[in-house]
């Protein structure tokens, strides 16, 4: 909602602030998920415990599987907050601060204070985005990187072109090497996959442009050349400290993760369009308009603006479709021009230069009336488990269920939320109050994925994992061994709090079953996978719960 009579830095304080009150609280209130969330908090536990900050460590051996800029984040959080789950989500509420007030100053910059203030709003109050900044993954950083790396480029390009419509008071080639900095930092985040996407993106037009070289080739390589001292400059040292090993089996992996699906990462070809159809809601509902015929910009910049989000949209769509992993943050990326997409219709909207059309509302009633269902159909199975015990044909699934997870009825809340800030947007709408029709429908939204977060989360964390994860924080202050059997897991590192390996021996599971240990070991798996482990007589099972059993083998 625009008050009259403010200067864009009063909304600029107040976006931060609303992103604060939303982002900040409840980071540390359930634990951390295997296997993103907590691998990445035991890079950063272990960069402390070893004082190793240049190499990425997992299990205290080499990991390259990510470069270390945000493990350093988490690192200096875990410094000033301490080991936990709060410090490991804290550098991405951070970064959800930055971007919402970014793009509403580029927004400003670009356009006006409402665009802004929409671009802002639809970035703020979709869920999915909004859910990656109350986590502790990569991509929040690694997407506003690219992001920036994008937008210096085009800056780069107007200013070379003169474009009429935005006044550009520094040069381009400052924001070319700006440009080429953030991709570099995007590529020390998460790997060279932020100089493909970019680069890609920038192909893209460059087809759209009928091949004309709308860069020159000095500025190309003086593009690359800064992005790539940002971006390799972690290799190079890596390289010169402990030799070519590391950098190897980084590339290595970085091909493999384009070329081979993940165990469980499998999915159909419309896989990411239908995570941002729904996981952005209610955005997504307005960008997809923007891909038919559009009412003209009124200026060549904002027009060539809007060319450079849907090539950008498109590329992460089809890259990570033909990627076979299919993960949902992989396509994280395309939240910053879907959102952007989604302002320039909500604007057009509001101005009368475009319907608010019925599938646009049918859209938004049926997406919010299912996940309404889905918040009173959840409880319900929670009371009752018994009503999914036959559907469940999994035995860990169904041991799952036995956990003591209180339901109270009240989680309907987040469901009847979502259907009163629809019924208010349509009311508003409906009295031509568009501003508050739409700061209802995003801050309310944002309200609808607080509220699920504080009443579903925690208790699905109580099924899947918090058996398991209670037993090797039990074991935090033992000096013993644990490892799990049959399935993969980082939470008995960074619960259990290992310590920095002294004897490499402990990492030979026969020793640790069968050899001298020399102190006691802890063996986890699940219920499908333990008479394996029973018909070890030297292990002695100790307990079980929910799914997860326990045995241990004494010194």
């Amino acid at each position: 909602m625009i008050v009259p009579n403010r200067t864009p830095a009063f909304y600029t304080w107040a976006v931060a602030l609303v992103a604060a009150l939303f982002f900040l609280p409840f980071l540390g209130g359930v634990h951390l998920f295997d296997w993103d969330e907590i691998n990445f908090a035991e890079a950063a536990r272990e960069m402390l415990a070893l004082k190793d900050y240049l190499r990425v460590y997992i299990n205290y051996e080499p990991f390259w599987e990510k470069p270390p800029f945000f493990f350093w984040l988490q690192a200096l959080s875990m410094k000033a907050f301490g080991v936990g789950e709060y410090a490991a989500r804290f550098p991405n509420a951070v970064c959800g601060i930055l971007t919402v007030v970014l793009l509403f100053r580029l927004g400003v910059r670009l356009r006006s204070v409402r665009f802004g203030l929409l671009w802002a709003g639809a970035y703020l109050g979709s869920t999915l985005p909004f859910l990656y900044f109350k986590s502790g993954i990569i991509d929040p950083w690694f997407n506003l990187f690219i992001f920036l790396g994008l937008y210096h480029f085009i800056l780069h390009y107007w200013k070379k072109e003169s474009l009429p419509g935005i006044e550009l008071a520094r040069s381009a080639w400052w924001h070319l090497f700006w440009a080429g900095f953030f991709i570099g930092m995007g590529m020390l985040t998460k790997g060279p996959v932020a100089l493909l996407i970019a680069g890609l993106t920038m192909a893209v037009y460059w087809v759209h442009q009928r091949f004309r070289l709308y860069v020159g080739v000095p500025q190309v390589l003086f593009f690359l050349l800064a992005s790539l001292i940002v971006g390799a400059a972690w290799l190079g040292l890596e390289t010169w400290k402990n030799g070519p090993w590391f950098v190897r089996e980084f590339f290595t992996y970085q091909y493999r993760l384009f070329s081979t699906p993940d165990a469980g990462h499998k999915g159909f070809p419309g896989y990411h369009l239908a995570v941002l159809a729904l996981g952005c809601f209610p955005a997504s509902v307005f960008a997809a308009r923007s891909f038919f015929k559009m009412p003209a910009e009124p200026s060549a910049h904002l027009a060539d603006l809007r060319r450079w989000m849907k090539f950008l949209f498109w590329v992460v769509v089809v890259l990570f479709s033909i990627v076979e992993s299919k993960i949902v943050h992989y396509s994280s990326m395309a939240y910053f021009p879907l959102t952007f997409l989604a302002a320039s219709v909500i604007e057009k909207i509001w101005d009368g230069e475009l319907p608010f059309a019925r599938w646009m509302k049918v859209t938004l009633w049926s997406i919010a009336g299912l996940t309404a269902v889905l918040c009173i159909v959840v409880p319900i199975l929670g009371m009752h488990p018994e009503l999914l015990r036959d559907l469940i044909a999994d035995p860990f699934g169904q041991a799952n269920l036995d956990a003591q997870v209180h339901w109270s009825g009240w989680e309907v809340l987040p469901g009847l939320v979502v259907m009163a800030v629809l019924a208010l947007f349509f009311f508003w709408k409906k009295r031509e109050r568009t501003g508050r029709a739409f700061s209802v429908l995003f801050i309310g939204n944002a309200v609808f994925v607080l509220l699920a977060l504080i009443f579903y989360i925690k208790r699905v964390e109580g099924y899947s994992q918090r058996a398991a994860v209670e037993f090797f924080q039990s074991k935090a202050e033992e000096d013993c061994y644990i490892i799990t059997h049959g399935y993969k897991s980082y939470a008995h590192l960074f619960y259990a709090a290992k310590r920095p390996v002294t004897d490499p021996r402990s990492y030979d599971k026969d020793l640790l079953l069968q050899g001298d240990a020399g102190k006691p070991v802890y063996v986890v798996c699940r219920i499908h996978r333990a008479d394996e482990l029973r018909a070890w007589p030297q292990l002695e099972e100790i307990g079980s719960k929910n799914g997860f059993v326990f045995f241990q083998r004494r010194p």
